[in-house]
Order: C-alpha cells, then structure tokens, then sequence
C-alpha cells in the first residue's frame, strides 16, 4: 500500500463519519417531534457502512456507506386527548428515538472523524518529511 493510498483512505472515512454525524444530528432533532399517527412518525435512522476493496491489489480502499436503515422498533404512543396533533382516540406518537444513545453516536463519530484527520495530518508529515531527506 502506497502512502497516498492513505489519503483515500482516511479521506473516505471523514466523509462516511459525516454521513454518521449528519445522521445523528437529524435523530435529535427530530426527537420530539409529536405525530398522530404511526405511520406519521419519524422513526430513527443509522447508517450502514461497508468496505472499499481494490480488486486489483486486493487491499482495502477505504469505506462508504451504503444506506440508511430506519430503526424497526416500535414508536412511543402516549395518552394526550388535549394535544391537537391527537389521533380519534386521544393518543400521539413520538418518534422511537434513544436521546442517549444518540448522544454517545455522536460522540463516537466525531473521534473517528478526529482520529481520519490526524491520520491524515500524520502521513502528510511523514511525506514532507521524506521530502526533505532529498534535498
């Protein structure tokens, strides 16, 4: 592996951790947002990273995401005749959103997206560095 190969690298795991944080932020916002409905209501969301190949010199490439899955558990229905978003029976839906595990996502990819930056500061470093042995 080459150490430009790292630039690729790192550079596609900042943008996948991106993806993750701009993920994250949209679950918390979204978190308590009122529906009448079950169907209405936003349910969580994660992406789904896989890994880069090159077939050539089969080494990894780096990481992409793939899709984004919605959360399959079940939203939180809660007795409110008096909220105008109710539904025939006097219940609203929130969405099936874990504020504190979202939190700790979010956390989790800005460290990764942190440590891609100094993977990427490090090798440019070591590249100037060689560089200079040259001259």
């Amino acid at each position: 592996m080459s150490l430009f190969a790292i630039f690729d690298i790192a550079g596609s795991a900042m943008s996948a951790q991106s993806v993750r944080l701009n993920t994250t932020a949209s679950n918390l916002a979204n978190s308590e947002v009122v529906s009448g409905s079950e169907q209405q209501a936003y349910r969580a969301r994660q992406p789904v990273f896989a890994t880069v190949l090159d077939h050539m010199n089969r080494e990894v490439a780096g990481v992409r995401v793939t899709r984004i899955v919605e959360d399959s558990s079940p939203v939180h229905k809660e007795y409110a005749p008096d909220n105008p978003m109710a539904d025939e029976e006097g219940y609203i839906y929130k969405p099936n959103v874990n504020v504190v595990e979202e939190m700790a996502n979010m956390i989790s990819a800005s460290r990764a997206y942190q440590n891609s930056v100094e993977v990427l500061n490090t090798s440019k470093q070591l590249l100037l560095n060689t560089l200079r042995l040259g001259q």
